[in-house]
């Protein structure tokens, strides 16, 4: 397979994850859960944009977010996994967000701002192309903003679910602009 498939696969996961954190449909009421488990098989996938796009100063210090945004989306999904093993126990999930609230060394890296870092990278990996794909480089760098506002501020899952989906759109067609951004 190709770099180009791996991010397509990626975005792929990313965006189910998504469609189902926002609660469009009714809940599978599974043991699986199949959201954390999408966004982080998704998160994975997307590290390989950091080898779709040409090696500038500016993709570098882009590669290096999205890193950590993966890795802090990883910590997150665990985190959420653990929680959900509580099952009803609302009592226990309380005291685990309530310990995690409280420990800055987890709180801040892995939930309040480490897996921003993954949508900040991506962004800035399609700002390198602002001059020529214009529309699309907003498309992610708008659509990042609005996946972190309408989570954030609105807590309105369908707002973020279609900020993702422009996103997603957004880098969709930068990976498969009719040029070659890198060896694929």
């Amino acid at each position: 397979m190709k770099t180009k498939h791996f991010c397509t696969i990626g975005l792929l996961f990313f965006l189910a994850s998504y469609l189902l954190f926002s609660n469009i449909f009714p809940s599978f009421n599974t043991s699986i859960d199949f959201a954390h488990w999408f966004n982080l098989i998704g998160a994975c996938f997307l590290l390989s944009f950091n080898d779709a796009f040409p090696k500038t100063k500016i993709n570098k210090v882009a590669s290096v977010l999205t890193t950590l945004g993966v890795i802090a989306h990883i910590g997150l999904c665990t985190i959420d996994f653990i929680m959900s093993s509580y099952g009803n126990n609302e009592i226990a999930k309380d005291g685990l967000s309530q310990q995690i609230s409280n420990s800055p060394l987890i709180f801040y890296p892995f939930v309040a701002v480490g897996p921003s870092l993954l949508f900040l990278g991506l962004a800035l990996h399609a700002f390198a192309f602002i001059k020529t794909e214009t529309v699309k480089s907003l498309m992610v760098i708008v659509g990042s903003v609005a996946v972190g506002f309408s989570f954030f501020v609105l807590k309105n899952g369908v707002c973020m679910f279609l900020s993702c989906l422009v996103f997603v759109i957004g880098l969709g067609l930068l990976l498969y602009v009719p040029r070659p951004l890198s060896k694929f």
